[in-house]
């Protein structure tokens, strides 16, 4: 059975290549995940992106039972964001395969035979710790913490001690230039 893919565009017309590179390249994926039910693709233009190499976005949503994986990715033109959002999918469709179907009778994964016959499979390394820093947390409100966000030329996020509800926070700056506060809780 072929894998039914909806495509929804965002600032950017459907053309019928982009339409059939599309649907050749995401159909792939049902060979690597047999249990989909449902897969979604939304491909759109940023006109105000920061970054011009990050203007065409790619997001494919794939649904099956007990299951949802998602994968974005950027890139110059909608064809490279495409190809980028399938290989990291892919990668995606191994770890959940990994974690989900460990071990078969002689000992091998399941997910492992599976990729091993439809692909060659990439190596990936295990991540590891290669730094670890300390450092002194000065209580500061959130508006401190966004003039040292900006002094301390962090592009990304501050890490920081809430004065005013007592807690590790951390500030960061979001894509459309917005800043995002992350204000955990202990579950």
């Amino acid at each position: 059975m072929a894998l039914k893919i909806d495509i929804y565009t965002k600032e950017l017309e459907l053309t019928d290549r982009i339409h059939d590179y599309a649907n050749k390249k995401i159909g792939k994926l049902d060979k690597f995940l047999s249990e989909i039910d449902e897969c979604r693709v939304d491909l759109g233009h940023a006109k105000t992106a920061r970054n011009a190499n990050e203007r065409y976005i790619a997001q494919v949503t794939i649904r099956g039972r007990g299951f949802i994986l998602r994968a974005e990715e950027r890139a110059d033109n909608i064809f490279a964001s495409i190809d980028a959002t399938v290989d990291k999918m892919t990668r995606q469709i191994e770890r959940f395969k990994g974690k989900h179907w460990r071990r078969r009778d002689d000992g091998t994964s399941k997910a492992s035979m599976d990729i091993e016959d439809s692909i060659e499979v990439e190596e990936v390394p295990e991540p590891v710790i290669v730094r670890r820093k300390s450092f002194i947390l000065t209580p500061m409100d959130e508006l401190e913490a966004m003039e040292q966000l900006m002094l301390l030329g962090h592009e990304d996020f501050f890490v920081f001690y809430n004065a005013s509800n007592n807690k590790i926070n951390v500030l960061y700056r979001r894509r459309d230039g917005t800043y995002g506060l992350i204000d955990p809780i202990i579950g």
